[in-house]
């Protein structure tokens, strides 16, 4: 039995043990209006927390399927959120990353752990949906990796991703919609060989919550994203629409927790007629994550 699937078992054990938690919790007691900095999956709200909050989060992310062979992967990340003063939130994390990676056309073989990087998140928030027309948050989010979070290979890479954050309530502490605008700058380079190479992707999402229950929001997310060969966007390399539901619960008056899955809906790698792009994507992505203030 590989790494992978043992590590992708015991999360699975936590998720439903976290769901079966979250199923028999007395709902209705915590929720009052939108507070969307952390009800959508792979989407942000603008919300960024009140000043003086702290908390921890654990953030699992699965990526499955490539072109060919066996591709799994799991990267395991956790968080200090930090409120320091009114509109702005700083995050501090590390991550751990697990691959099962067999017969994947241009990758290596490969199972292993391995501690990935740390990152850096800062947000600010521009404008707040309670006093304008919609939210609006700039977030800048920068890491350093010691592992290609795709090929696993050993590296050293440094990315830095902006993010347009603008969200609104349609309906009224019924309905929530996001938009998320993103440009993500990628520069690496290989230990051994010397050799360097720069990337970029950028993406738009839309996301849709309705609070079901007073503390259960149920919605999805739709993210497409462009794939380039340089930072200054010179060559199309890829792009792919991802589309999958998103769930959120507030298991306690200080504990929450949103699980999101995606499938890639449609895609192209360039020079190819296929209906996917599953080189510079996964078939598949889903998420799910922990937070505990205190």
């Amino acid at each position: 039995m590989n790494l992978a699937i043992k590590i992708g078992r015991r999360v699975g054990v936590v998720c439903a043990v976290v769901a079966g938690v979250a199923a028999v919790l007395p709902l209705g007691a915590y929720a009052e209006g939108f507070d969307t900095e952390h009800i959508f999956g792979f989407m942000i709200g603008s919300d960024v927390g009140e000043v003086g909050e702290r908390e921890f989060q654990t953030q699992a992310t699965g990526r499955f399927a490539k072109d060919g062979g066996r591709y799994r992967t799991l990267n395991q990340e956790l968080e200090l959120e930090l409120v320091p003063a009114p509109n702005f939130r700083v995050e501090l994390g590390a991550s751990f990353s697990a691959y099962d990676i067999s017969r994947v056309p241009g990758f290596d073989d490969r199972r292993q752990l391995s501690w990935q990087g740390v990152s850096a998140d800062f947000r600010y928030r521009f404008l707040d949906r309670e006093t304008a027309p919609f939210g609006m948050t700039v977030a800048l989010e920068t890491r350093a990796d010691r592992v290609d979070e795709v090929t696993a290979a050993a590296v050293r890479s440094y990315g830095t991703e902006l993010t347009l954050a603008f969200d609104r309530e349609v309906i009224p502490n019924f309905v929530v919609a996001a938009m998320n605008v993103s440009y993500e700058p990628e520069w690496t380079r290989m230990p051994r060989t010397g050799t360097a190479e720069q990337d970029a992707t950028v993406g738009v999402a839309f996301g849709l919550m309705a609070k079901v229950k007073p503390d259960i929001l149920l919605g999805a997310e739709a993210r497409y994203f462009r794939k380039y060969e340089g930072i200054g966007l010179d060559e199309l390399s890829g792009q792919a629409l991802f589309i999958g539901p998103t769930a959120y619960f507030q298991l306690s008056e200080r504990s929450r927790l949103t699980a999101t899955w995606s499938v890639q809906a449609w895609g192209q790698h360039a020079g190819s007629s296929g209906a996917l792009d599953l080189v510079n994507f996964e078939r598949h992505q889903a998420r799910l994550v922990y937070g505990l203030n205190f």
